[in-house]
């Protein structure tokens, strides 16, 4: 039987702006730090909203490499009123040295890093139910102003 192919659909871009992180620091195997996500906005043809600051965070794990584990929890809302829950998780992967540039808040090319999550939405809004019943993948960048993504929908 042959693969069956990976279809995608453009959602959104979601760009956010986060504070300064809380360093619980070393965990064991890696370093924790709590990020708050201040503000941002998801923007595209399948969803418009801007992200609620202070019901949103990143739970970032650093290993020693440099590798960083995404753990990410968003309450978005949209211009209607509707809330949504967003929940991904990913990594970030490179040399030590492109990593290292990027946790000073450096812009480097995104062909020189990995930086993938998948994501879940949940919400009540009928209008934006389907949601609730779709994988959701991403591709993120990390320029100097904030950590970006842009969204697609696994069909």
């Amino acid at each position: 039987m042959a693969p069956l192919p990976v279809n995608t659909e453009y959602l959104c871009t979601l760009s956010l702006k986060v504070g300064a992180p809380a360093p619980v620091g070393d965990a064991g195997k890696h370093d924790l730090r709590i990020v708050p996500v201040i503000g941002g906005t998801a923007t595209g043809p399948g969803l418009n909203a801007e992200v609620v600051a202070g019901a949103s965070a990143d739970w970032l794990r650093i290993e020693p490499d440099g590798t960083t584990h995404i753990d990410v929890k968003l309450t978005l809302k949209t211009a209607s009123g509707a809330h949504l829950f967003l929940q991904y998780n990913g990594f970030r992967a490179g040399p030590p040295e492109v990593l290292a540039a990027l946790g000073r808040g450096e812009a480097v090319p995104v062909d020189q890093y990995y930086f993938r999550v998948t994501a879940r939405f949940e919400t009540a809004e009928p209008s934006l139910a389907w949601l609730n019943r779709v994988v959701v993948v991403g591709i993120g960048q990390r320029p100097p102003t904030g950590p970006q993504y842009d969204l697609y929908v696994v069909k």
